[in-house]
């Protein structure tokens, strides 16, 4: 059997149908949206070879491939989530899961807790705690200890009591890659580690000055030593992961004084690094690439955040001619270089070979439609563009989405509701910019895009369970409104082009998918059509705001 177990929360695994926003869909409450189409939308369960999962998420994949530097791969097991009782017996020491919203903390999580105003939990914490409770019912009378990592531990960090709650030993803090061996002997053997580990955790103040709060359940680096790995000490994965993802840089550097990723350093992958697991991946039959970064764009930058043409170029064609790559889209980046450098976006574009049969997904952080929050919360969002002399921020925005559109790029936008000094103004005019991009054309072709609302809830109301009672006014309802109304036009439109099933490739299936969605965004967007009119809304006004001021010019670009 095996030392150490590896295991992931559920909800990462599984495919969603391969459908855009999809993913979010574990996000809802458990309230609001019926258990057997939640479990249809889920997918199939993921695909394993002897218990072992086939795909696993590529955070786990790193811890794997950390300890195989030291451990033999009988030793250490990537379980799929139905057959973890086969690898854990009396030898098993250590049983370790990566979760990204345990509890249901997550910013889009607590938008629907607050829009809906329901103290149901999600599906996500509900699926977390299942996985507790069936770890634990595995290693009891064992000496396994059960340890908690991922994205997700900052949520138990404000919640520790959860850890006795769901019989939890640890909860890690941080990346591992260069100290995990020496973390799980630490765990295991109780073998201190001096000036290696502190026993509790890191969290930030309102100014993102860290500070280290004790707690024997907590472990993290030891706060006077080296808090990141360096780029040397990041093994390559050794076995696939779910949907091809491959790691292409780590940290952003943008400054979003609401976002703690850009205090990580930036360390760029090699493109021969990233090939290497590529090659993982295309071995195992995938040949798509999911380029994962904060801030593709900023990929070896220059000053002032000017993209560096030449290395991205250089990474993507790098990753097009691994043999067995197929198609390849990153995931995070900023809508200002599409505005400022369409020529750099239509290079990257023939390079994946984007078109009208292989759109781009790109999740792209807008969070507001005003000029002043963004100057006060993102003045770096806008570089190498600057909000007044290039143009607002609406504009820079629009003129982005122009650009990505023309070349078969859709954004996935995210925005948020309750950022600090927040006023009405503010939300209206994300509501203006909301309207008047679902508005617009390319080519004859609407703007396509998605946006979502994300709510920004104190850090007291988290604690304290609180944060259903935050009461919405009326210009954040707007940009609820406006939000869904727009989601709901796009899946009308594109649910039963785009509805596929995954491992599922029968018609029926991807009709049935498609005609899900498509229902199911009418169906979501009478639901908040109806609480925003009962509470106040003027939903004829929230329509229609901003699409009486002209238009943006369109960006002079190179025609494909």
């Amino acid at each position: 059997m095996a030392k150490y177990v590896l295991v992931s929360d559920t909800t990462l695994s599984h495919d969603y149908r391969n459908f855009p926003l999809l993913d979010f869909l574990p996000s809802a409450p458990t309230s609001g949206l019926p258990n057997r189409v939640y479990k249809y939308l889920k997918g199939r369960p993921p695909p394993q070879e002897n218990g072992r999962a086939k795909f696993a998420p590529y955070a786990l994949r790193k811890v794997e491939a950390s300890l195989l530097r030291e451990y033999s791969s009988d030793e250490i097991v990537v379980a799929h989530e139905d057959h973890i009782e086969e690898f854990v017996d009396a030898d098993t020491e250590l049983i370790g899961v990566t979760t990204m919203d345990p509890l249901g903390l997550a910013p889009l999580t607590m938008s629907y807790s607050v829009f809906f105003q329901t103290d149901a939990p999600a599906y996500v914490h509900e699926e977390f705690n299942a996985l507790m409770r069936k770890i634990n019912r595995i290693r009891a009378g064992k000496k396994a200890k059960l340890v908690v990592g991922g994205p997700g531990v900052w949520e138990l960090t404000i919640r520790p009591e959860e850890l006795d709650t769901l019989n939890i030993d640890y909860a890690f803090q941080g990346e591992t890659d260069d100290i995990i061996c020496d973390l799980f002997r630490y765990l295991t053997q109780d073998s201190s580690q001096k000036n290696e580990f502190y026993r509790g955790f890191q969290t930030f103040d309102a100014s993102f000055h860290k500070q280290f709060v004790g707690n024997p359940k907590f472990v993290s680096r030891y706060q006077f030593s080296r808090q990141f790995p360096k780029l040397e000490d990041i093994p390559e994965i050794v076995n696939p992961t779910v949907k091809g993802m491959v790691e292409v840089m780590r940290g952003c550097g943008i400054g979003c004084d609401f976002c703690e990723v850009t205090l990580r350093p930036l360390r760029y992958y090699p493109p021969e690094k990233v090939r290497k697991e590529l090659e993982v991946n295309v071995r195992a039959g995938i040949n798509h690439a999911w380029l994962h970064s904060d801030e593709i764009f900023a990929f070896n930058h220059g000053r002032n955040f000017v993209p560096n043409a030449e290395a991205i170029e250089e990474l993507m064609t790098y990753v097009m001619q691994t043999k067995g790559i197929l198609h390849s889209n990153p995931t995070h980046g900023r809508i200002s270089i599409p505005a400022a450098y369409p020529e750099l976006l239509k290079r990257i574009s023939e390079i994946i070979k984007a078109g009208p049969n292989n759109w781009i997904g790109l999740q792209v952080g807008v969070e507001t439609g005003s000029d002043r929050l963004a100057r006060i919360h993102m003045p770096n969002k806008t570089l190498p563009l600057k909000i007044g002399p290039d143009g607002s921020w609406q504009e820079i925005v629009w003129q982005g989405t122009y650009v990505m559109n023309k070349y078969y790029w859709r954004p996935a936008f995210t925005i948020q509701v309750g950022q600090a000094s927040e006023t009405p103004e503010d939300n209206w005019e994300t509501v203006a910019l909301i309207n008047q991009m679902s508005d617009s054309e390319v080519d004859g072709r609407p703007f396509e895009f998605t946006i979502t609302p994300m709510q920004n809830v104190p850090l007291g109301l988290t604690k304290n369970r609180e944060f259903a009672s935050v009461t919405l006014d009326e210009s954040q309802l707007a940009v609820y409104y406006a939000s869904y109304r727009h989601l709901a036009k796009l899946a009308s439109r594109d649910a039963f082009a785009r509805g596929r099933s995954g491992r599922d490739p029968s018609i029926i299936s991807k009709l049935g998918t498609g005609a899900l969605i498509g229902l199911g965004g009418k169906a979501m967007l009478r639901v908040v059509s109806s609480i925003c009119r009962k509470r106040g809304l003027n939903l004829e006004r929230a329509a229609t705001y901003g699409l009486d001021r002209k238009k943006p010019q369109a960006p002079q670009i190179p025609a494909v």
